[in-house]
């Protein structure tokens, strides 16, 4: 797949882009960044791709997480797609809020009119993003992590539950775990895909877990929650997500941090543990 370099800067010895191709699947431009560390010079590295959160882009990762000096320490590349379509064809919400729309995607493929012409991101993240990546950037295809925030946790949880042969290691940072019982999630599952909430299960982190036939194939899932989440009650419920894993088998460490809120503070300070966890479980 051919992408275009929007800029591209040294960091800690590799390599830190951002990116724009052609998507197909989102019928608009998509962009993304990617991290390449030191050792790609050498040859292919294992890769950790982080999805974002509502009202997020390409850039929030990258610029807040301070994610890039373990990366190269441990060779790591990095990769970030944006968080929805974007574009003037592409709906956005009609009553112009931040939890729907332009920003937040939901890492779903929607089904309903008008958001069906542009909003796949799954379809997006499982396949054109995955052809830019590889055939742009010295990753291993047979080395790739998926973690997430928030709404990209939600996707993170989803996608790498649903596509176990594509990732071979999964964590998330203060995961939206179930759409179904989440406001944020109903209200972008009922536009995205309509009213048939059997349709929805799909894309609920809780029932995915809860259904999977395969719960030996990640040694183990990480999550980390701040205690302090403003939206921890209403919106995320971690607890749902860990009595399903314990329904189906799934390995799930969740870890529950005092004084912590929803922000990139929270994720600064764990992302290195993500880091290591994501770099020995896809050296192994």
């Amino acid at each position: 797949m051919n992408i275009e370099r929007i800029s591209e800067t040294n960091c800690f010895g590799g390599r830190m882009g951002f990116y724009r191709h052609a998507s197909d699947v989102n019928n608009c431009d998509m962009r993304f960044s990617v991290f390449v560390p030191p050792q790609a010079a050498e040859g292919k590295v294992p890769v950790l791709t982080f999805l974002s959160g509502l009202t997020c882009t390409e850039e929030n990762f990258m610029v807040k997480s301070g994610a890039q000096r373990v990366a190269a320490e441990l060779g790591l590349m990095l990769v970030s797609p944006d968080t929805s379509p974007r574009g003037d064809d592409v709906p956005d919400d009609p009553e112009g809020h931040w939890d729907f729309g332009l920003g937040a995607g939901f890492y779903l493929n929607a089904t309903a009119k008008p958001w069906s012409a542009h909003y796949h991101m799954y379809d997006y993240v499982t396949t054109e993003l995955q052809d830019a990546v590889f055939d742009n950037f010295p990753g291993d295809r047979a080395r790739h992590g998926l973690t997430g925030h928030s709404m990209g946790g939600h996707g993170a949880l989803t996608i790498g539950l649903r596509n176990m042969d594509m990732f071979r290691s999964l964590s998330a940072f203060a995961p939206i775990c179930t759409t179904l019982r989440s406001p944020w999630g109903v209200k972008a599952l009922s536009h995205y895909l309509g009213e048939d909430r059997s349709t929805w299960e799909l894309y609920d982190g809780c029932e995915v877990a809860r259904s999977t036939t395969n719960a030996s194939h990640y040694s183990k899932i990480l999550v980390d929650q701040g205690a302090n989440d403003e939206w921890l009650v209403e919106q995320l419920k971690p607890e749902l997500l860990e009595a399903a894993c314990k329904e189906s088998g799934l390995p799930l460490e969740l870890r529950m941090h005092e004084g912590y809120d929803h922000g990139y503070y929270f994720i600064s300070t764990f992302v290195e543990d993500h880091l290591r966890f994501h770099h020995a479980e896809l050296s192994a």
